[in-house]
């Protein structure tokens, strides 16, 4: 769900030039187009049949993730629904320059999942706090010790247990299911993240299918789609485990008493696929909407790894595709073409084009491809906002944005967000009533605007 897609060291150069912006654009418009995906799916089920093995999922559950425990409540049903093979891992959270604030994602794991859970028919209970860490050794301990069916038969009850902070139901499940060793548990851990390490990739609640990853119940459907498409669906036709969710609406309108507040970045690929429909979402819904821009994570000296890189822009290209978004063509804004954008956006929001001008320039780098770096590039950037380009020219590279942007940030730390797209849904005092991080979160902020008017008029 973050932002940042290329590898930088620390606080690396911001502009990577002409000629490796170029070479980068293509080669990550390429590899995640639809035909190549296609491909590649094609390859990897070729190569399954040549060796012989089974249609294997692998699974990789971090005890401590409010993610996984939603996941560890499916499994029993993906095995029961697809004739797959099930493998499951225990692995650590994710480690160095994959993860910008560990504590912050675990804390958003526990509210996140609260509020998801119901919406899948799923429990979570509401947490005040991270889980005593005797309880996590414990669990990990009875996990460690299961083999793959004992593993999906219960994860779901460990976890209950854990978040239900029971010290005595996961001491019953040790005593009947047995418990690994401390030495055996780290052992399990580190044989864990190590395989997912060699898949490529770094956070838990994590499934691997066939050279592509799905996270959470979130992206289950992906999945399942997939294994349909290949004849394991054992009940064709029937709904999903865990289906799309729907950006509802509904026939309630807000009076202007909500505030949906919106952080994006410019350089930011899910920001490029949700920023119209959260801006369509607050115009349906009747709620006023505040476009909160910051900087890029990597524009801040945050680094991020290529595994990371190269899921992120797979993501959010089929993320895209299911959403009908335009996507694909890709020409990467990092650097200078950003920071003149954002030079403009003060005049833009004057203009009363602010929105517009954001709109146009993420539509430009991720779905026209058009090279943002120079000035033909950012003309039609801003004339396809309906702003003049001559006007806009006398604000081009002026000073005095950074800090509307810098305060944006702070604020969406203090929500205990810190990557984008992010939103909180506000009431009419300005208290927060809901703070998520994700561009797979707008639905669930529709559903939570539907309920609060709905309580209103009723």
């Amino acid at each position: 769900m973050a932002e940042q897609f290329t590898e930088q060291g620390g606080a690396a150069t911001m502009d990577p030039g002409p000629l490796k912006r170029w070479v980068t654009s293509t080669l990550m418009s390429r590899l995640f187009s639809p035909g190549k995906v296609d491909r590649r799916r094609a390859r990897a089920e070729k190569k399954r049949r040549a060796q012989g093995a089974p249609h294997r999922i692998e699974y990789f559950h971090q005890v401590d993730d409010g993610y996984s425990h939603l996941v560890a409540q499916v499994l029993p049903q993906l095995v029961a629904r697809y004739a797959v093979e099930l493998q499951c891992h225990l692995v650590s959270g994710p480690q160095g320059r994959n993860v910008a604030e560990p504590a912050l994602l675990l804390q958003l794991s526990r509210y996140d999942a609260f509020h998801v859970a119901p919406e899948y028919n799923l429990e979570f209970p509401k947490q005040s706090g991270p889980p005593a860490q005797a309880n996590v050794q414990q669990a990990a301990a009875i996990l460690a010790a299961q083999d793959a069916p004992g593993f999906v038969a219960l994860a779901a009850d460990v976890g209950h247990a854990l978040w239900a902070e029971d010290a005595g139901a996961l001491a019953a499940l040790a005593a009947a299911h047995g418990s690994a060793s401390g030495q055996g548990t780290a052992a399990a851990i580190a044989a864990g993240s190590e395989r997912r390490a060699h898949l490529k990739h770094y956070s838990g609640a994590m499934l691997y299918y066939g050279g592509e990853w799905y996270w959470g119940v979130d992206r289950l459907y992906h999945l399942e789609k997939r294994l349909a498409a290949l004849g394991l669906d054992r009940q064709p036709g029937e709904p999903m485990i865990a289906p799309r969710p729907d950006i509802e609406t509904g026939g309630l309108r807000d009076t202007g008493t909500l505030t949906l507040e919106l952080y994006a970045s410019l350089r930011s690929p899910y920001t490029a696929i949700v920023f119209d429909r959260a801006v369509q979402l607050a115009r349906d819904s009747g709620v006023n909407l505040a476009v909160r821009p910051v900087l890029p994570m990597v524009m801040r000296g945050v680094p991020a790894t290529r595994e990371k890189g190269f899921y992120i822009f797979m993501d959010a290209a089929r993320e895209a595709r299911e959403a009908a978004v335009p996507y694909g063509r890709f020409y990467d804004p990092i650097g200078e073409p950003a920071r003149r954008c954002y030079s403009l956006y003060p005049w833009a929001v004057a203009q009363g084009k602010g929105n517009e001008l954001l709109s146009s320039f993420l539509t430009h780098a991720f779905a026209k491809g058009t090279n943002t770096n120079g000035d033909r590039g950012l003309r039609k950037v801003v004339e396809s906002a309906g702003l003049d380009w001559q006007a806009a020219a006398v604000h081009l590279g002026q000073p005095g944005w950074e800090q509307r942007l810098e305060d944006n940030r702070l604020a969406m730390y203090r929500a205990g967000l810190w990557g984008v797209p992010s939103f909180r849904l506000l009431d009419e005092s300005g208290a927060q009533l809901l703070a998520l991080w994700g561009q797979d979160r707008l639905w669930l902020v529709a559903r939570a605007i539907q309920r609060h008017v709905r309580l209103r008029a009723g």
